[in-house]
């Protein structure tokens, strides 16, 4: 059971490129036609240097460029089939663009038990920085682990 010794605990940095392609395909995907995520010209007739990313898709290149994906799971000794995906946040400091490179900084801050014990919620804050060094986003997700 994980307990408050993690709140604070650092994992392996993730570093990952924003892909024209990629996000393409992520906007397909959803279904999302929005022409500012597709087209330069568009993008920067509504003021950006190159196509944004949508809101959701930090997570996903998080997930998509990590060498291991679950390393916190492992780290804190969590079994995947115990895990459910709580909650997922994300705060834009500075827009995040087509041609970026991110590099995306998780920590644990907050292991909190519920039900007496039955399940245990953790948060975990990423600052995501880009190839300037410019803090651009937080992202913040809950993991609920039941335990028992």
């Amino acid at each position: 059971m994980v307990d408050q010794s993690a709140v604070g605990r650092r994992f392996t940095p993730v570093t990952a490129h924003v892909e024209a392609g990629r996000l393409r395909y992520f906007l397909d995907t959803l279904g999302e036609t929005n022409p500012v995520y597709r087209d330069a010209a568009a993008a920067k007739a509504e003021g950006f240097a190159a196509p944004p990313i949508p809101p959701t898709y930090l997570f996903c290149l998080e997930m998509l460029d990590n060498e291991n994906p679950f390393e916190f799971l492992t780290a804190l000794q969590i079994d995947l089939g115990r895990v459910l995906h709580g909650e997922q946040s994300f705060t834009y400091h500075a827009p995040v663009m087509v041609g970026d490179t991110l590099t995306f900084s998780p920590q644990v801050t907050s292991v909190t038990d519920k039900k007496g014990g039955a399940m245990t919620l953790i948060g975990v804050e990423t600052a995501v920085t880009n190839q300037h060094g410019v803090h651009v986003a937080d992202t913040t997700r809950t993991i609920v682990v039941r335990n028992g």
